[in-house]
């Protein structure tokens, strides 16, 4: 398995080209339905896969974690996908994907281990509602393979909010609404759980927005929202000033977003700010790259909240 990944780092040339290369995965045959399901996982948050390692169990802990596995000196918390998602299955999981993002790491367990997908992020589409709704949100993308299996990319930052400890309602507590009046952000991100902070950390800035689900919408907003400037004779910073973008997105990344934004000089003066789970040093030059002018790492309201003041509250 170690050949497996042992070339994620050079991965990173992906960026700005739209393409993703996700680790395939199964839970195993769910003893109700009789159906397996192929799930994925950005490559970028995976660090190594392995057998399931000794698990040490501890009290009070959320239901879908199995307990925490040493690894080289440091504690990390093991999380059943299976029993998480909900599969009923016999068959204890033999393999562990080591994730890690936001600055935390944590095991999943998961029944196989499949290959490493490279796909272009316009192949990934937008869940139907009706999976959305059978998967509780947990879904983000979906894609169909060539032989017919259909691969559903998870939410693992969804994953990590319901089954960590840590919470963000102190740093909530503490943000200070901005002086500056009339601003407004657009903000694209996929994930549920992340949409609802970014939301929330707004609301206590008190700061209006508007939002899209994927970067391919996002874009498409945008050009009517410049469309309509130029219809009226004003300019694009009269209805927004800045775009708030995720990395992992359906149809069009963060990455191609912030360059087509850069390119239209019908955005000039509109800083771009990335607001990803993928926070490495690496990540972020390769949002700087593309044009971004700010990066910061998801789960953070206290950081995002004094970015966002520095760059929308104009210097006295």
């Amino acid at each position: 398995m170690s050949e497996l990944l042992k070339r994620i780092d050079a991965r990173t040339k992906l960026a700005g080209s739209n393409k993703l290369e996700m680790l395939l995965f199964s839970l195993g045959k769910d003893e109700r339905t009789g159906r397996e399901e192929t799930f994925g996982i950005n490559v970028f948050k995976v660090r190594e896969v392995m057998r399931v390692p000794e698990i040490t169990h501890a009290p009070d802990m959320p239901p879908s974690v199995e307990g925490m596995v040493s690894l080289r000196g440091a504690l990390v918390p093991v999380v059943d996908l299976l029993r998480y998602v909900g599969i009923q299955n016999s068959k204890a999981p033999e393999i562990m994907v080591v994730t890690e993002y936001n600055g935390h790491t944590q095991g999943f367990l998961v029944e196989s281990v499949d290959t490493i997908l490279r796909i272009d992020w316009s192949a990934m589409k937008v869940p139907p509602d009706m999976l959305t709704a059978q998967m509780g949100g947990l879904i983000t993308a979906v894609t169909e393979l060539k032989d017919g299996r259909i691969v559903m990319m998870m939410d693992v930052e969804k994953i990590l909010a319901e089954t960590s400890s840590y919470a963000d309602d102190a740093a909530l507590a503490s943000i200070k609404p901005i002086t500056a009046e009339n601003r407004t952000i657009f903000f694209a991100d996929d994930s549920m759980v992340a949409r609802k902070q970014i939301e929330r950390t707004l609301n206590a800035l008190g700061v209006k927005f508007v939002y899209s689900t994927n970067g391919k919408e996002a874009w498409q907003e945008l050009g009517k929202i410049a469309s309509r400037a130029e219809v009226l004779d004003q300019k694009v910073t009269d209805y927004i000033q800045l775009v708030l973008t995720d990395v992992e997105m359906p149809e069009m990344d963060g990455y191609v977003l912030t360059r087509n934004i850069k390119g239209d000089p019908r955005f000039a003066g509109i800083p771009v700010l990335m607001h990803s789970s993928l926070s490495s040093d690496a990540n972020q030059q390769l949002g700087k790259s593309v044009g971004v002018d700010e990066y910061v790492p998801k789960f953070e309201p206290h950081k995002l909240a004094e970015v966002l003041t520095r760059l929308l509250v104009p210097a006295q």
